[in-house]
């Protein structure tokens, strides 16, 4: 079991952009921390009010963006718009190419949220956006899988066999993680949580494969992501 602090992250400060960055990324650069398994990129971004990422291309790559608060406008050269709200999950693939922006469309407040990249399976497959809810009430004491390889249990589809679940813990409750010999990573989103002795806060990570059931308590509460991949 590896824990990345919050603290050890990557930082960025461009103004109307604050981010850490838990893998290399940008100008950021740390050999130790290249990624986890097909997961390339975890960024927690505070975009500015009436600001944002202007048009930009990718390729190969499966983006995924949590939002936490505020919210961000998102238009793209496939002709997709829309905002995304808290609780709200997009996925984009790539693929073959797309160009697209991000903007933070409030006069006042800021934008916060999770910007994730995962490596595709296969490369050159053709660009694709979606966007969806997913109640708080259903996070509740449960994993809730949110993206998948497969789209099942009505979660939004991935090029690359990964899962990605979140979890809002209760005070004083906790979550069981079954043994997998897939790759998992805990990211800690707020709160804290504790396993095997280990005490996690806001921002801190957990990246294992792990073939014993692993328990996540908490104290005074905690929302964390959860993914698992093949190796």
């Amino acid at each position: 079991m590896v824990i990345r602090r919050s603290n050890e992250r990557g930082r960025a400060s461009h103004g109307w952009l604050k981010s850490w960055h838990t893998f290399s990324f940008a100008g950021y650069y740390d050999p130790q921390y290249m990624g986890f398994g097909s997961l390339r990129v975890i960024n927690e971004d505070i975009v500015a009010a009436d600001s944002g990422f202007a048009t930009h291309p990718h390729q190969d790559m499966e983006i995924i963006t949590y939002m936490l608060s505020g919210e961000l406008k998102h238009e793209d050269s496939m002709g997709n718009g829309a905002v995304i709200h808290p609780g709200e999950v997009q996925v984009m693939s790539a693929g073959t190419g797309i160009r697209h922006s991000e903007w933070n469309p409030s006069p006042q407040n800021h934008a916060h949220l999770l910007q994730i990249w995962i490596e595709p399976r296969q490369k050159g497959v053709t660009p694709r956006w979606d966007q969806k809810m997913f109640p708080r009430a259903d996070k509740i004491n449960r994993l809730q899988l949110l993206v998948s390889g497969d789209g099942r249990e009505n979660s939004l589809m991935i090029h690359q066999e990964a899962d990605l679940y979140a979890c809002i813990l209760e005070p004083g409750c906790s979550v069981n993680l079954p043994a997998s010999k897939n790759l998992q990573f805990v990211h800690v989103i707020s709160g804290d949580i504790q396993s095997d002795d280990q005490e996690l806060l806001s921002g801190d990570a957990l990246m294992e494969r792990s073939e014993k059931d692993r328990n996540i308590q908490t104290r005074q509460g905690a929302e964390i992501l959860v993914f698992s991949m093949k190796e």
